[in-house]
């Protein structure tokens, strides 16, 4: 899979991927003309829809009427050391899941594939090419 991006004004940068087509961009107090979520906001957008897309297929495969689920995600970053802690929250439409449901939920979205990529950190290879 690859996601491309293209950047030719100030910070407005068109990505690509698997032929849908995104914007991103800096908010105005940093330069950017706000036209879209920042890079940061995609990894939690990244991270937020994978958990509940991960969720969703569990329920689903048990049977399980969950209703609505919604997930908030945030980070905290630690400038000193580039470290970012993330914080999940998830809830559910179904009000009435029971306390083993909820702990099995819980263990699955800790199980995302966005999740474990953050949490376990991957090396990154920078290269320089014509493409």
């Amino acid at each position: 899979m690859i996601a491309k991006a293209r950047i030719q004004t100030k910070y407005k940068t068109e990505i690509n991927a698997r032929g849908h087509a995104l914007i991103a961009d800096e908010p105005i107090e940093n330069g950017g003309q706000n036209l879209g979520p920042s890079p940061g906001d995609l990894l939690r957008s990244a991270l937020a829809a994978c958990t509940a897309i991960t969720l969703k297929m569990y329920a689903d495969r048990k049977e399980w009427n969950v209703g609505a689920i919604d997930v908030n995600v945030e980070y905290k970053k630690n400038l000193d050391d580039m470290e970012a802690n993330f914080h999940v929250q998830v809830s559910f439409e179904n009000k009435s899941l029971s306390q083993e449901q909820l702990i099995r939920l819980e263990q699955i979205a800790n199980k995302c594939p966005v999740h474990k990529i953050l949490e376990k950190g991957h090396e990154i290879d920078v290269f320089m090419s014509d493409l």
